[in-house]
């Protein structure tokens, strides 16, 4: 009888701690694996020289990812460009591509964050390039990074017309520069 309990008890106390494995494990899927990438990337980088020193330091944001857990990315699109709808896929696929690709060694917490947060993206319209530079300042002003698309005007329109933003951060300081926005 006393070597059932001590039987069963091990089986319950094994439950329990397989539950909560996989609680953890569902809840923060990549952060050990991203972790150590991140890590060793920072390491190749530094032996690299400081070439490109203000692109590698850590933004502000990367401290934002560890204590606020809602991320999201707003694509801003310029309305008065009249883009067809296929423009307007490329122009924020270019737009998601560029922040990421910016923020991939500046701010790996804040992209795996919003990576954690089902990859977040709103889409909204503004009126003219000086609204978006405007927007862009603002987001600078408190340190959300952005990423504006400047096309090469190979199809519908102008080149170096600037035609989408990226704003990627937590999602009410991202509120606080887009949320008077009209959703597309």
């Amino acid at each position: 009888m006393m070597m059932a309990l001590t039987w069963l008890s091990a089986i319950l106390v094994g439950a329990g701690c397989l539950a909560l494995g996989y609680y953890f494990g569902a809840r923060h899927p990549a952060r050990l694996l991203i972790s150590s990438a991140t890590s060793k990337a920072h390491a190749s980088s530094s032996n690299n020289g400081s070439k490109k020193k203000n692109s590698q330091a850590a933004l502000e944001i990367e401290k934002l990812a560890d204590i606020l857990e809602d991320f999201k990315m707003v694509l801003v699109v310029r309305n008065d460009l009249k883009m067809g709808k296929g423009k307007i896929a490329a122009q924020c696929s270019h737009a998601t591509l560029g922040l990421y690709k910016k923020l991939h060694s500046r701010a790996p917490k804040a992209l795996n964050r919003w990576e954690m947060c089902g990859q977040v993206k709103v889409v909204v319209k503004i009126d003219s390039e000086e609204e978006m530079l405007a927007l862009q300042g603002r987001a600078k002003s408190i340190h959300i990074p952005t990423h504006i698309v400047i096309d090469a005007g190979r199809t519908q329109i102008a080149p170096n017309s600037r035609t989408v933003m990226a704003v990627l951060g937590p999602a009410d300081m991202v509120d606080d520069v887009t949320g008077g926005l009209k959703l597309l």
